[in-house]
């Protein structure tokens, strides 16, 4: 039993290792019911004896992919994926726009919460394209709250704006058959 659970542990590496139980607590559900997404293979998992075992981090990822937006965040997800075209189709033009933004927001907000993501866009706009657009698309908490100090104004049409307020109301609704 003693090696099975070692098994267990280094096959996560450092990752936090939850019961089912304890992973029903943070998404809300019950353990049944986290048992029912572990076997539908929604929520990977190892097992330590008889006992399954999520990873925190893929707990973490189904209750942001779980959680419902608010129409302001589908708005900001819609104008995101609209940003993230005009990124892949013109990123020169694209991140001059969102350096010019972010060095004059940092100026109008020296300090307080703001600067935590304006920070994190800064990382992002010197790091690879990918890292930018998974925070332009992301239905994560991180994504959310990054695209509320996005540094992308300018970047999209009135017309292209006005588009997205329809791609909000399409977001979260079932495609028809």
């Amino acid at each position: 039993m003693r090696r099975e659970v070692a098994e267990g542990l280094a096959a996560a590496g450092d990752e936090e290792l939850l019961t089912t139980g304890e992973a029903g607590r943070i998404l809300g559900l019950s353990r049944q019911r986290v048992v029912e997404l572990c076997r539908s293979g929604d929520l990977p998992y190892s097992t330590v004896g008889s006992h399954r075992r999520v990873r925190r981090s893929d707990v973490d990822q189904l209750r942001d992919v779980r959680q419902r937006m608010t129409r302001d965040q589908r708005r900001s997800l819609a104008l995101g994926y609209l940003v993230a075209a005009r990124l892949v189709s013109d990123p020169g033009a694209t991140l001059r726009i969102a350096r010019t933004n972010l060095h004059n927001m940092r100026a109008a907000s020296p300090r307080g919460s703001a600067r935590v993501w304006l920070d994190e866009w800064d990382k992002l706009l010197e790091g690879p394209l990918a890292g930018t657009l998974d925070a332009l698309t992301s239905r994560g908490q991180r994504a959310r709250e990054l695209r509320q100090n996005s540094p992308f104004a300018g970047v999209l049409t009135e017309q292209e704006r006005e588009s997205a307020a329809v791609m909000a109301d399409l977001i979260e609704k079932p495609l028809p058959a």
